[in-house]
């Protein structure tokens, strides 16, 4: 009898082409997919996110179901993903969720991190999942850059798709800026996030911490509805999906 099954996913996503299944290229959902289907002997085994994160970009818990047809329980599945996924990827999670259950459709809210580096040593050994940056930043005039991207706007300005037909509105509730030792960890939640908003924003922002734009600029941006005026797209390797709402 198929069952559908929730799993709580964390991954370095430094040597994949992003989540989402791709021929020939190594992909986290790939990954899954290839062990599920084995694990239920052969037969295809679709694994749904709650999102598609960008090549390089982490998660500390992604959230997607799958439906299988096997007797195996929830800590056996967990095993057995576990001893075959590569070490980069790793199962927290699993659990017999509701038939109707969708990693994606269902979701409610998502929350992204994102790491800078700015002081005098560069750490070694986490080098992976930060940015490091030459010029020390502003935290209080990013603070209040941040505060004009809070709420629900257009956010076609910080969209990498130009092409995209459907409504770039979003609503992100909260964007916080903290500064830890050499440390600058900038988080965002929203409801949704379109194609490399979050590392758009944060490019934005590194400019009003560098001192290259002013905070009230960060206004303009968001009214121009034009990719081409707000700031790069930060690296992805800085980037962490933290957490699925439900």
């Amino acid at each position: 009898m198929e069952r559908n099954f929730k799993l709580k996913i964390s991954y370095d996503g430094t040597r994949y082409y992003g989540w989402e299944h791709q021929p020939d290229r190594e992909t986290i959902q790939g990954k899954l997919e290839t062990v599920l289907t084995r694990m239920c002997d052969g037969q295809f085994i679709d694994v749904i996110g709650a999102g598609r994160t960008d090549a390089g970009v982490h998660a500390r818990a992604m959230i997607a179901n799958a439906k299988m047809d096997t007797r195996m329980s929830c800590d056996e599945i967990l095993t057995y993903m576990n001893r075959y996924l590569p070490d980069d990827i790793a199962v927290l999670e699993v659990k017999e969720a509701s038939e109707r259950f969708h990693a994606r459709y269902k979701a409610v809210g998502k929350t992204y991190r994102y790491t800078c580096f700015d002081g005098p040593v560069k750490p070694v050994f986490d080098r992976k999942y930060y940015t490091a940056l030459d010029t020390e930043l502003d935290v209080e005039k990013m603070q209040q850059a941040a505060m004009y991207l809070e709420g629900q706007h257009d956010y076609k300005s910080f969209c990498g798709n130009s092409r995209m037909k459907k409504s770039t509105v979003r609503i992100v509730d909260t964007i916080t800026i903290q500064r830890r030792k050499g440390y600058v960890y900038l988080s965002f939640h929203g409801t949704g996030f379109l194609q490399n908003m979050v590392r758009i924003m944060v490019g934005t922002l590194l400019e009003v911490g560098m001192g290259r734009m002013e905070p009230e600029q960060v206004k303009d941006i968001l009214e121009a509805k034009d990719r081409k005026v707000a700031g790069p797209t930060a690296p992805a390797k800085g980037l962490c999906l933290m957490k699925v709402d439900y």
